[in-house]
Formats: structure tokens, C-alpha cells, sequence
């Protein structure tokens, strides 16, 4: 068993992907950088780099864009989850974008349907972050692209293969052989691709990080579950914890369980010694790694707590 701090990827210390996907040379979507700290994630790239590659069941994931800048509509057949770690985001969904959007602030969560169209964008004034929670080992195979992107794309140089790969035309690339481009989406098939009511996605798939903070003032705050704030069974469980959610005392876990602190700065102790978690830092602990996690400092302090279950990753669970 190594030791815990070998899996701690430190915020300061990510490495970006700026070609992950087929919208890295489409203005408006050329500076965005992709994270993928645990798990091979969703990269249609080489160049992607993945800090832990063994996968507790989900993966973990980051998006970092400038102000202005926005990630192009896609869609996952598993849980896409992300919560605001930096800055101020618009997510948008549907066909072309205009099925519903909304506002997202620091620490407020958004547990995504599957098999929509969804896009977000950095609307704040600065540099911003968000993390992300993808379900199953492979993150659900790859991602399905609007048909306008793919065109889009190909205008600015990048092909994306039936293989799931890019290829740079800039860079004189072409698709290997037997390798076919990507077929769009036929209007039949994009049918298949609910435009879900922006009320729906506010009341069910959101939580803010206010009320997750009232919520946890005495216990972990349940956020991700089949009996939690947004009923869902992902792959994974999501809770939400403050300063008064657990008590520092040393204890196991039966399951894969990963760290993310929002706010605020974490101790960690376990059998080796201890460390601190700072925002925007990841952890991931075995099954049966004896720990304790508690605020280190006075202050605001909230962390997210995600642990793997025995569902299956696959589409939105409804109760």
C-alpha cells in the first residue's frame, strides 16, 4: 500500500492540456486547459497528463479557462459533475445552447443529466477553475460532440477520427488508415437528446453552497445520492463537509474515498504522519486507510468528500 501522500496532486502543481478536445483551435474555446488528475478522463489527446492513473471507480477532473472563454456543447452517457472551485461560470444545455442556462458561483455543485447537450463558460473576471467528478473507470468512453462543433472544428484544423483521437492538420496530421473523421449526428439521431426545462435542472441537479454550508454545520451534508440533496447513484457518493461535520478522530473507510477542499485550509492525519489540504488540492484514500481530516486553521473551511459505490456508472438515476 503506498503511502497517502503519494496520492495528493497539489493544486499548484496541475498540469494543463491545452489540445485535449476537438475545440482547441475554435475562437472563443483556444485557451481553455484541461486537468486530468485521477483516471485517463475524457482527453481526445496524447499530450493529455494524467497525475494518478489508477481509477477508484470515477475519475477526477479540471477545466481552467480565462474570462470570456467557453468549453463547446458535448455530452457524457455518465455523471459529469462539477463544482466551482475559482470564479463565476454560465453552464448552458440543449441542442443548440438555448434549452437553459444558469449561473454558477464558488462551491456551488451541478450534477449534470446524462445524454444532454451541455457547455459552460467563464464568466467572471479573472482566471477561473472547476472541478470535476466523471463517472465510471473509463469516464463513459469518450464525449459526444453537437454536430456544428465537429464543423467548427474542422474549419480551424482539427479532425476528430471515428477512433476517438484528434488530429492537427496545422501540424500536417491526417487520419491514419482504416481511421474514417467522426460521422455527425443525423437529425434522427440528435432526437434522442432531451432539451430538459431549466427549472428541472435548477430543482434537481444544483445545489449551492450557502445552503451546503447550513446544511453540514453539524453533520456531512449528503449531496450526491439515492437518498441525498440530488438523488443520483453515479458510481459515487458526493458529501459536503464544514468544520463542524466530523469529528477529528482517526477512522477507515470500506471504500475508495477522494478529498476535495473548497475553502480553507485541511489536516490530514493518518499511520505515516500528517499534511495539510489546501483548496483545490486532491487526495485519494484506499479502502481501509486509517485518517482523520479536520480544519487546520480558523475560518470558513468546507470540503467535498466522494466515495465510490457498487452502482454501475451509466445514465441519470431517477427514484
Amino acid at each position: 500500500m503506498s503511502d497517502i501522500t503519494s496520492r495528493i496532486v497539489r493544486y499548484g502543481e496541475l498540469s494543463p492540456c491545452k489540445t485535449a478536445f476537438i475545440d482547441a483551435h475554435t475562437p472563443g474555446s483556444d485557451q481553455k486547459e484541461n486537468f486530468t488528475i485521477i483516471g485517463g478522463g475524457v482527453s481526445e489527446s496524447p499530450d493529455q497528463h494524467v497525475h494518478i492513473r489508477e481509477t477508484p471507480g470515477f475519475n477526477i477532473g479540471a477545466a481552467g479557462q480565462p474570462p470570456k472563454c467557453r468549453n463547446s456543447l458535448h455530452s457524457h452517457t455518465t455523471a459529469e459533475v462539477f463544482f466551482v472551485l475559482k470564479g463565476r461560470w454560465r453552464f448552458f444545455w440543449g441542442r443548440h445552447g438555448t434549452a437553459g442556462e444558469f449561473i454558477a458561483e464558488e462551491g456551488d455543485i451541478f450534477n449534470i443529466p446524462t445524454g444532454i447537450f451541455r457547455g459552460f463558460e467563464n464568466v467572471g473576471t479573472d482566471y477561473g477553475m472547476i472541478m470535476a467528478i466523471l463517472g465510471g473507470d473509463d469516464a463513459g468512453g469518450g464525449v459526444t460532440w453537437a454536430p456544428q462543433v465537429i464543423e467548427e472544428a474542422r474549419a480551424h484544423g482539427l479532425v476528430l477520427g471515428n477512433n476517438g483521437m484528434l488530429y492537427d492538420s496545422k501540424k500536417g496530421e491526417t487520419l491514419p488508415e482504416g481511421v474514417a473523421p467522426m460521422p455527425l449526428l443525423s437529425e434522427e439521431e440528435l432526437k434522442a437528446f432531451p432539451e430538459v426545462p431549466v427549472e428541472r435542472v435548477v430543482r434537481d441537479y444544483v445545489a449551492r453552497y450557502w445552503d451546503l454550508m447550513a446544511l453540514a454545520a453539524d453533520k456531512p451534508a449528503r449531496v450526491i445520492g439515492p437518498d441525498a440533496l440530488l438523488k443520483d447513484r453515479p458510481g459515487f457518493e458526493v458529501e459536503f463537509l464544514t468544520r463542524g461535520s466530523v469529528a477529528d478522530e482517526m477512522a477507515a473507510r470500506d471504500k475508495h474515498t477522494v478529498l476535495m477542499p473548497v475553502r480553507g485550509h485541511w489536516k490530514l492525519r493518518h499511520e505515516g504522519g500528517e499534511t495539510v489540504l489546501n483548496p483545490g488540492d486532491t487526495c485519494l484514500l484506499n479502502p481501509g486507510e486509517i485518517h482523520a481530516i479536520a480544519p487546520s486553521m480558523t475560518g470558513e473551511a468546507s470540503l467535498y468528500r466522494v466515495t465510490a459505490t457498487d452502482d454501475p456508472a451509466g445514465s441519470t438515476w431517477v427514484g
